[in-house]
């Protein structure tokens, strides 16, 4: 399948407070994330190389022990491998994310 809608993509909690949706193709893969506030993606490391872009929000990052705050606009890269974790505080975030090779966890 060629084309998408974001919001007719079946969704999947990760917590109480993260919910993402996936969209997969052969090499690559996008995941929208709704994050609420006090959400947080615990600090973890995985093979895929990622990069993300906030749309919405605030979110406080940190990859490889470099804290910032990175909001609507801001571009970020996590290197394969990379320990990283994510946190939102005050109001919801929305994030794009895309992974090269696709997540198995996340298919």
């Amino acid at each position: 399948m060629g084309f998408f809608h974001v919001r007719a993509v079946k969704s999947r909690k990760l917590s109480e407070e993260v919910e993402i949706r996936v969209v997969s193709g052969e090499k690559m893969m996008m995941v929208f994330f709704e994050i609420e506030p006090d959400g947080m993606i615990p600090q973890h490391a995985h093979p895929n190389e990622q990069m993300g872009t906030v749309l919405e929000g605030e979110v406080e990052l940190v990859i490889n022990g470099e804290k910032k705050t990175v909001t609507q606009g801001d571009v970020y890269h996590i290197p394969s491998w990379a320990l990283h974790s994510g946190r939102v505080s005050g109001s919801p975030a929305r994030v794009l994310d895309v992974f090269v090779p696709p997540r198995e966890d996340y298919k």
